[in-house]
């Protein structure tokens, strides 16, 4: 099973591939937004990808439209709700709940 580390908290743990960050977040107590409640409506969900992007599905549609306008991202920026896990990643969440 993979293992995700979410920044700053420094909670880690095991996923199942093909889960979302968000998912995996919420159903560990990290704090991060989500207005749109992981329908990618929106970017409160963005975080930053410290190690392990590869180890994420490729950003496709809706993602790369909303990561095009988002204020502050980074070549590491990805949407928590869009971001289906591969592999271990450490994850910085920009905004918190």
């Amino acid at each position: 099973m993979p293992t995700v580390r979410f920044l700053p908290s420094g909670i880690e743990t095991s996923a199942r591939e093909g889960e979302t960050l968000l998912d995996l977040a919420l159903a560990n107590d990290v704090s991060i937004q989500h207005a749109c409640g992981g329908f990618c409506a929106c970017t409160t969900c963005h975080c930053e990808i410290v190690s392990g992007l590869e180890n994420l599905e490729k950003p496709e549609g809706d993602e790369l439209e909303r990561l095009e306008v988002l204020e502050g991202r980074t070549q590491q920026s990805r949407l928590a709700c869009q971001s289906k896990i591969k592999g271990d990643v450490t994850v910085r969440v920009v905004n918190f709940d």
